[in-house]
């Protein structure tokens, strides 16, 4: 086997964790903000206090996703350590 076709799959495992690193924080930054705005706006529909509860709840879901961020960061980070160590690891 040549170099190339070798390294193939460990880029394939990069790519995927790419993705899915991607995904996940692209789902943990939209889902917060989304609800908080919804929630908000229904709450200031209901109490005629617009634009009140549209920022509480946005500042809510900033303070929550920042710390979700945190959390997801070192997790990805070790798991791309992990990958990172087992593509050093010589293949046989």
């Amino acid at each position: 086997m040549n170099k190339s076709q070798n390294q193939q799959p460990h880029s394939r495992d990069f790519y995927l964790f790419a993705f899915r690193t991607f995904g996940d924080f692209g789902v943990t930054i939209a889902v917060p903000a989304v609800v908080a705005a919804l929630v908000g706006k229904w709450l200031d529909t209901q109490q005629d206090t617009s634009p009140r509860y549209v920022i509480i709840f946005l500042i809510i879901a900033f303070v929550i996703t920042a710390i979700m961020i945190t959390r997801k960061v070192k997790i990805y980070g070790k798991m791309y350590e992990k990958l990172t160590n087992s593509q050093n690891t010589p293949q046989k």
